[in-house]
């Protein structure tokens, strides 16, 4: 998270000799970041991952701004948008910066006849609605309603889905999905102060080899072209592996909120974070304690991040009109705050049943015509409304 797991068959030794039953060497690879100086791990394969029989056109996925500069509060109701057969062509990208992307997606079938890499972000995918397995070559992670997938760059995947009813939330970082840095020891260890821990985990299990060699279709994206790559054998052909790189899940479900007895500032909601970015998690919790504490967020002025806030479920005390899936986007430059009497409204209150995530990017977001097609253009008047 990372640290270190195994998974299969491996040597004693790494870079020695690993036969098969027939004599044969398996084929190691090593997957690394940052060069040959960051997290890596080791795979064995059947076949060597470099057998490439064809590459088809590439075309583009590139996200274009309908908005690129933006002072005003804006909410977008994503539920809007029709779910689609393909994995792929379901995810629409909604917000971008030079870190990230970040798109929502309704896929009604499993991606069978295809595997996707992405080769330049990290993928956090979040289960908003359905259940299903994440199939890698590191093996299988089952994922729910409320689960964020944490998927390296680089990593060859599948999504299979339990039935058609599926909705998510994907943020694709530019840069390695880490825990927070405050939550950490000095051997990357949780602390015991960290809202989760190594226990809350969804590990890679389940490998299954495929020694296989056919035609295996692979769409790898790089710098917003997406390339057809036709490989000689299956892309999950590993035997076994083992290190501190690979993709893994955590349950919103699981995160412990930090509460106090005042309100406590959202940094405490924090879960991940990324190069110019961070996500957290509002799950639901007891409020503040202090006999004259006001549960409500205070007005705050976004003066050096965007606000990004994806709706999940429940009720949230500081907005009206929230409706599932809803993401608002509150940019830097203003302030925003609880709606017209929802902080007197939240005085008295024990505890709040609300689950979004959120998104603070410390560059500002650009914004899709996706995104200004499902606008709720009244928004920004909510707080006079």
């Amino acid at each position: 998270m990372p640290f270190y797991h195994r998974v299969g068959s491996i040597p004693k030794k790494r870079h020695t000799q690993f036969r098969k039953p027939d004599g044969s060497l398996y084929s190691e690879e090593l997957i690394s970041t940052e060069g040959f100086s960051s997290l890596y791990s080791l795979a064995y394969h059947c076949h060597p991952p470099t057998l490439v029989k064809d590459i088809g056109s590439a075309y583009s996925v590139q996200p274009k701004a309908a908005l690129s500069k933006n002072l005003q509060n804006r909410s977008f109701l994503t539920f809007k948008a029709e779910p689609k057969d393909d994995y792929l062509a379901s995810r629409v990208v909604m917000l971008f910066n030079k870190d990230l992307y970040l798109s929502v997606a309704a896929p009604k079938k499993s991606m069978t006849d295809y595997f996707y890499k992405n080769a330049d972000a990290d993928e956090v995918i979040f289960i908003h609605e359905g259940s299903g397995t994440l199939k890698t070559l590191f093996g299988q992670i089952k994922f729910e309603y409320g689960d964020y997938l944490v998927i390296p760059r680089g990593v060859i995947y599948q999504m299979q889905f339990d039935t058609e009813k599926n909705r998510l939330m994907i943020t694709e970082s530019f840069s390695p999905i880490k825990p927070p840095k405050r939550y950490l020891n000095q051997f990357g260890q949780l602390m015991e102060h960290s809202p989760y821990c190594e226990r809350d985990i969804k590990l890679p299990e389940n490998l299954e080899t495929h020694d296989e060699k056919g035609d295996f279709k692979v769409l790898i994206k790089k710098q917003d072209l997406i390339y057809p790559y036709t490989y000689a054998s299956h892309p999950f052909d590993a035997i076994g592996w083992d290190g501190f790189q690979y993709p893994y899940g955590f349950s919103i479900h699981n995160y412990e909120p930090i509460t106090g007895r005042i309100h406590m500032p959202p940094p405490i909601h924090q879960t991940f974070e990324g190069h110019n970015f961070v996500i957290c998690s509002f799950v639901p919790r007891m409020y503040d304690y202090h006999p004259d504490s006001i549960p409500a967020p205070y007005n705050h002025s976004n003066v050096d991040s965007d606000e990004v806030l994806y709706y999940v479920d429940g009720d949230f005390m500081s907005r009206k009109h929230v409706e599932r899936g809803m993401i608002s986007l509150h940019p830097k430059g203003i302030p925003h705050g609880p709606h017209p009497g929802t902080a007197e409204k939240s005085i008295g209150k024990t505890e709040t049943k609300e689950l979004a995530v959120m998104i603070d990017p410390f560059y500002p977001l650009e914004i899709t015509q996706a995104a200004m097609d499902c606008e709720d253009p009244h928004y920004y008047k909510s707080w006079v409304e």
